[in-house]
């Protein structure tokens, strides 16, 4: 029983050291990937665009607001009830807006939706390609923190993923 055991232990210990790992940079591969950039461009001209109109409202309703305490003296109760539901409405508006832009499920998460996911899906398969291929066991991104303290650069397939997306390295 006791050589069993000492003898399961070698073929597993066999198994481990037979594995192989890799490691990208996914920031590195997609500042090598020009749809990628060609996207991020896009995203940042709607969202830009999108901002300022926001912004525009909500300095109507600031106007409004200014105006509405300048000239609270003079009106009616009935007319000061009027100019503030008014206010009110122009916010819920703009808020509406913002959200409907920015929010989780607004314009801009969709449209970064429509345009990255392709982009980090065809990355995805290259590295499951090359791992595949390579016999690699897994392949760690140095880019989003996985607490990898010490990597060596002969396993960074980063190179290799741009080759087999079609795109030239840096």
């Amino acid at each position: 029983m006791r050589n069993f055991v000492l003898l399961s232990l070698l073929f597993i210990g066999q198994m481990v050291f037979a594995q192989k790992y890799a490691f990208v940079d996914s920031e590195y591969i997609l500042r090598n990937v020009p749809a990628y950039e060609a996207a991020n461009e896009q995203l940042t001209q709607l969202s830009t665009k999108w901002q300022a109109e926001v912004e525009q409202r909500f300095d109507e309703i600031a106007q409004l607001y200014k105006n509405y305490q300048a000239e609270n003296v003079f009106l009616s109760n009935e007319m000061k009830i009027k100019r503030e539901n008014e206010i009110i409405e122009k916010e819920k508006q703009a808020k509406q807006l913002q959200q409907n832009y920015f929010g989780q499920e607004g314009e801009l998460f969709k449209r970064r939706e429509a345009l990255i996911k392709p982009i980090q899906d065809e990355i995805y398969n290259a590295i499951v390609d090359i791992s595949s291929e390579n016999n690699i066991a897994a392949v760690f991104d140095k880019a989003s923190g996985m607490g990898i303290m010490y990597v060596d650069t002969k396993y960074d397939i980063s190179d290799d993923v741009l080759i087999e997306l079609g795109y030239k390295s840096e």
